[in-house]
């Protein structure tokens, strides 16, 4: 081998130190690269971009009254009714401020733990890495058997709360009727309202039971305008004739307990919750012809307005048909609301749901109304009306099974309150 010589040794080294300089600048070139590159968000932040247009509308769980009362109905409802097994009245008021607790949280969105980790992580992670809020609200109510001789509140129990009775009509079944507490929990889709039940379960357990449930719906907005209301499973219109939610002076007249009125101070703010199942015998329905089907109602199927009018909103005036040759005298709506001076202050706040609850056993479609009214005395207003309604000819067509009383108290006021803390 020839000797190398210094000039052939140092223009070797040269090269061999030239490309380790080239390949040291790269590494380095690529570290800068690399940080200036910014970090890619977290899951949750991603989430929060994809549906900050869809699913990031929040309406405040605190205020004077609760929400999913006066708030516009959204599309999806489950209405779950509880049975409490707390020991003591404090294991009670542990859960209700639990509730609420767990509800604010959810009705206004928050990030999701996406750490792996040894224990049961501390959310289901069905809604992803972020809970959305998705016009989420949570309702809730108490049933009178809540004020039984368990938990010492009996002298606290609203004037007017108490179990609800069976109409004429009615075929009550006892494992879809009454409860010690309800929630209505709304939102725009069915998994948020999936998810916050089972949310809430998580918090309530070993404190309370689940006595029943049932899901509800919204049918699409078909229109014609975007205030036309949404139709039930008769294929009429559910609601037209409701009250003005937005008229303060109205709701305090026909909602809100009142202060200084003669239910116990804690009430005032809240209002009486009325939910019956109603079962609609669509098969038999669908048989009827569709004139009967119109004057059984009062209304035109197709447009919603009153029989002889043009449009859902109209006045009935049935001032102008006393004999009923128009509007029949046994017309739904008519005996509804007569809309006279007399039955004014016995009108009704609506937030009715359908449902599905696929077939019973005799292969007949389970569906129907989850009919839910608020109103301030219930033997003044919803009794009342339903006692027109019990010779009505659409008597023949629907079965209530279920549902109950319940009062909704007012609502929370901070972080530190929750609904019902005037029991406390």
């Amino acid at each position: 081998m020839r000797p190398l010589d210094r000039r052939s040794f140092l223009s070797r080294s040269l090269t061999v130190i030239g490309a380790g300089g080239v390949g040291a600048a790269a590494g380095a070139s690529v570290a800068e690269s690399a940080q200036a590159t910014p970090p890619s968000p977290s899951p949750a932040v991603e989430a929060q971009r994809v549906n900050e247009r869809a699913l990031a509308t929040s309406v405040a769980f605190d205020g004077a009254h609760q929400a999913g009362i006066l708030s516009p109905r959204q599309d999806q409802a489950t209405f779950l009714a509880l049975d409490s097994v707390a020991p003591s009245q404090a294991a009670l008021f542990e859960a209700l401020q639990a509730l609420s607790t767990e509800a604010r949280l959810l009705t206004q969105g928050e990030s999701v733990g996406v750490a792996p980790i040894d224990d049961p992580p501390p959310d289901s992670g069905i809604l992803g890495a972020l809970d959305s809020p998705d016009t989420l609200t949570v309702t809730i109510g108490f049933g009178a058997s809540l004020f039984d001789s368990r938990y010492g509140l009996g002298h606290l129990r609203p004037r007017r709360l108490d179990p609800m009775p069976a109409f004429p009509n009615d075929q009550l079944q006892p494992a879809r009727t009454g409860g010690d507490v309800i929630m209505q929990i709304s939102a725009g889709q069915r998994d948020t309202v999936l998810h916050t039940v089972r949310e809430l379960l998580r918090v309530l357990a070993g404190r309370m039971v689940v006595r029943w449930t049932l899901d509800g719906f919204l049918g699409a907005q078909r229109g014609p305008t975007p205030e036309s209301s949404r139709r039930n499973m008769f294929a009429f219109r559910d609601g037209s004739a409701n009250p003005d939610a937005g008229d303060p002076a109205l709701m305090d007249q026909l909602v809100w307990v009142q202060p200084r009125s003669d239910e116990p101070s804690w009430a005032a703010g809240g209002t009486y919750f009325i939910v019956r199942t109603i079962r609609m015998h669509v098969e038999f329905w669908d048989r009827v012809g569709m004139l009967e089907q119109q004057r059984m109602v009062g209304r035109d199927r197709v447009t919603g307005a009153p029989l002889g009018g043009t449009s859902e909103f109209q006045d009935p005036r049935y001032d102008l048909d006393p004999r009923g040759a128009r509007i029949p005298l046994s017309a739904h709506i008519r005996l509804a609301n007569p809309r006279t001076s007399a039955t004014a202050n016995q009108r009704i706040l609506r937030r009715s749901y359908n449902y599905h609850r696929g077939v019973d056993e005799g292969g007949n479609l389970d569906q129907g109304l989850v009919f839910v009214a608020f109103n301030q005395d219930p033997e003044r207003q919803f009794a009342t009306i339903q006692q027109r309604l019990e010779a009505e000819p659409m008597t023949d067509y629907i079965t209530p099974v279920g549902g109950g009383y319940f009062f909704a108290p007012p609502g929370a006021s901070g972080s530190g309150d929750w609904v019902g803390s005037g029991l406390a």
